[in-house]
């Protein structure tokens, strides 16, 4: 292996920005920043000040949610879970003092700020207190939580009408659990009505209202991609925006109404794209390969806000005048000890599957690899299924390079980012046509002539957990080692664990675990634990409710009772307060030092 040139310590305390978000008036920028080694808010005044720490180790150590801005703009309100159980409940902190105060107490039971009302009485809430996560309102001091709508099926959104007067929000109330349509719903909670369904089985939702109160902002999938619209309500009409048969997301309105804020997805490059609502001319803002997250309009509109980043470039808050063009970096990164020269560009590439699928795929080669030199290779699985793994920037990806390794992230078939009809075809098909993906994709390691065969490794956290185990147990033999992360082994024990719009996600991808009970069990790694042939690591968090704990126990006892031995054949290691991952800068940063040390004395 060549010297390490990246230290794994040092790139994972690179401070990273989430969840930015402008204050109504336009002239404030808060956002989640780990600078300091921790979690904390900060607050940017526009255009040029410089960030300022508001919170005091009182946020959340680990991000599952984000955060809404009073309408006046003197207060902040967050969701903060314990030990990263996303049980979230609701806190209030004053901008000017940083005083916090709790205003809900769920303790079993996810909450999520959505938006404040147009006179900052209430604040729209998801929440899944009475069973399924539906749409709540919360005086914005706690003190009283109505229930407007009672789907029998997850509710997304809640953006208020410019007059206060009704709440948007998407739901399903057919059959095809794919489908997401748009209801308005009163703000009293008396009348809820759909607006728009596209056609059934299309997902569609909504960023927010024009200032007319008459118009939408949507994202429909109906067309085979996601495409920004224009919905007129009173008409039942959508003007359509962006390009037929390119993803392109809604995301964000300009205070005026005059433009909206998407993200164009191309070949796993996310664009910031800018719509003049009124003449439909288009803008794009920053690099073209690369991946922007979080638009916000700021500085009456004139401005935007982005989070951005590139395979060798960390991400980091810009802003775009729209006027002059001008970019500016609002938290410039510093790289410290690490020289970025030496990170490694990523390639998106194509490689063929069985049926004659082309999957796309992010690739990392190490740079001046002697001609006759065999190096290992990780095949790195994405979570969702329904997730995509993009041209961003990857610490961890960057490490492993530098250490020698080929690497590459396969967009298997169920991912997102190449239409409705890629991304459906895992539907009832877990570790199935996709685990045949992550096969292909070791043979086209293979085909490259710098990977050696015998030292291929499949790692994934999540789903990618999950077909990490599968992949251990289905294709034996094609793995020298497995890392396995919050993975999950048996799906009907994940079911009965699972929170109610967790058990919807899982039916709609794989059916009704009574019917399809032997599809379930067949695409279950722990009835197959007796095939690992390769050493595996198990990680998981205690605390974690997307995919439970008991899910790696299982395993581990099950590969005990089979005669494996741990510390020999596989390794297993739990994290005490740790959730589904985590973002905290010291978890993972052990996390990650775990996999690459076992990778080293492994592979």
């Amino acid at each position: 292996m060549p010297s390490h040139r990246i230290q794994l310590e040092d790139i994972m305390h690179l401070p990273s920005v989430y969840f930015p978000a402008t204050s109504f008036d336009g002239n404030r920028l808060a956002f989640y920043w780990d600078k300091t080694g921790q979690m904390e808010l900060y607050v940017i005044d526009l255009p040029d000040g410089a960030p300022r720490q508001i919170s005091a180790g009182n946020v959340p150590r680990s991000l599952r949610a984000g955060f809404i801005w009073s309408r006046d703009g003197a207060c902040i309100v967050f969701a903060k879970d314990v030990g990263g159980n996303e049980q979230h409940d609701l806190y209030g902190m004053d901008v000017a003092s940083g005083e916090v105060s709790q205003l809900t107490d769920t303790p079993t039971a996810q909450d999520y700020p959505m938006e404040f009302s147009p006179d900052d009485v209430w604040i729209s809430t998801l929440s899944n207190r009475d069973g399924q996560l539906n749409l709540y309102k919360l005086r914005s001091d706690g003190s009283e939580a109505i229930r407007l709508t009672d789907f029998a099926n997850p509710v997304f959104g809640g953006h208020w009408s410019p007059n206060g007067r009704q709440l948007v929000v998407a739901a399903n109330e057919v059959k095809d659990l794919r489908n997401r349509d748009i209801y308005v719903v009163d703000a009293d909670g008396s009348q809820c009505r759909r607006v728009l369904q596209v056609k059934e089985g299309s997902k569609e939702s909504a960023v927010g209202w024009l200032p007319d109160g008459q118009r939408l902002a949507i994202t429909s999938d109906a067309s085979g991609v996601n495409r920004p619209g224009i919905l007129d309500l009173p008409s039942a009409t959508i003007r359509w925006l962006g390009t037929d048969g390119v993803e392109e997301s809604a995301v964000a309105l300009s205070k005026n109404g005059s433009k909206l804020a998407t993200l164009r997805n191309q070949d796993a490059s996310v664009t910031v794209v800018i719509y003049d609502l009124e003449t439909g001319a288009e803008r794009v803002l920053g690099a073209e390969s690369g991946l922007a997250h979080w638009p916000e309009f700021a500085r009456d509109d004139s401005m935007v806000v982005v989070a951005q980043a590139s395979a060798i470039r960390h991400r980091e808050l810009l802003s775009f005048d729209l006027a002059t063009g001008e970019e500016r970096a609002l938290t410039p990164v510093d790289y410290g000890s690490i020289d970025p020269s030496v990170f490694v560009h990523s390639k998106h590439v194509r490689y063929d599957s069985t049926g004659g699928l082309s999957i796309p795929a992010i690739l990392y080669t190490p740079e001046n690899l002697p001609e006759e030199t065999r190096a290992p290779a990780v095949v790195i699985i994405h979570g969702g299924p329904t997730g995509q793994f993009f041209r961003g920037f990857d610490p961890f990806a960057q490490v492993l390079v530098d250490r020698g390794y080929v690497v590459l992230q396969p967009n298997v078939r169920g991912s997102t980012g190449y239409g409705v009809e890629f991304r459906d075809m895992n539907l009832n098909d877990w570790a199935g046509g996709d685990l045949e993906d992550v096969a292909a994709g070791v043979e086209y390691l293979k085909s490259l002539g710098m990977v050696d065969p015998a030292r291929i490794v499949a790692f994934g956290g999540s789903y990618g957990g999950y077909m990490t185990f599968m992949a251990m147990v289905k294709k034996p033999d094609l793995w020298k080692a497995g890392v396995a992360w919050i993975g999950i082994t048996d799906l009907h024990r994940l079911y009965e664990k699972s929170m109610e719009h967790f058990k919807y996600y899982l039916r709609m991808l794989m059916g009704d675990r009574e019917e399809n009970a032997e599809l379930w069990r067949d695409r279950s790694a722990i009835n197959f634990a007796e095939n690992l042939n390769a050493k595996l690591l198990i990680m998981h968090g205690v605390n974690d409710p997307r995919c439970p704990i008991e899910q790696s126990r299982i395993f581990r006892d099950r590969l005990l009772e089979l005669g494996y031995k741990e510390g020999e054949d596989f390794e297993y290691i739990e994290f005490t307060d740790v959730g589904h991952a985590s973002s905290d800068i010291g978890q993972k940063t052990e996390a990650y030092s775990i996999i690459a040390n076992f990778l080293d004395r492994t592979v």
